[in-house]
């Protein structure tokens, strides 16, 4: 009831044969998928290039921060230096005026005796 079938027997160390596989008619069926592969690569590459730009602009607006934080802590500074007491009376002296030495009047006080 059951026929023995022999299946030839392939050789075992036989290299394949790349002109099967790589000739016109493969290559031009292929195309498409060549030029998707060559659209991958040149994004692969604007990536690449547009990342170290993004970078460099970071770094530049790093940099540019810490001379705005700077400048702000010196002016800072400078303000609470010229805003005290003492030299408040430095500056305004060239323009005559000068540090009260009585207690100021009250405005109230006069009004209300003098009605």
């Amino acid at each position: 009831m059951q026929e023995d079938v022999k299946i030839p027997e392939q050789p075992v160390n036989r290299k394949p044969d790349w002109r099967r596989f790589l000739n016109h008619q493969w290559v031009v069926k292929n195309i498409p998928f060549f030029l998707f592969l060559a659209v991958l690569a040149v994004l692969y590459i604007y990536n690449g290039h547009y990342e170290d730009k993004i970078t460099r602009k970071i770094g530049a607006t790093e940099k540019h921060i810490r001379e705005l934080e700077y400048e702000y802590k010196t002016i800072k500074s400078e303000v609470i230096f010229r805003s005290k007491a003492s030299e408040l009376v430095k500056a305004v002296e060239p323009l005559g005026l000068k540090e009260l030495t009585t207690a100021p009047i009250l405005l109230d006080s006069i009004v209300a005796t003098n009605p």
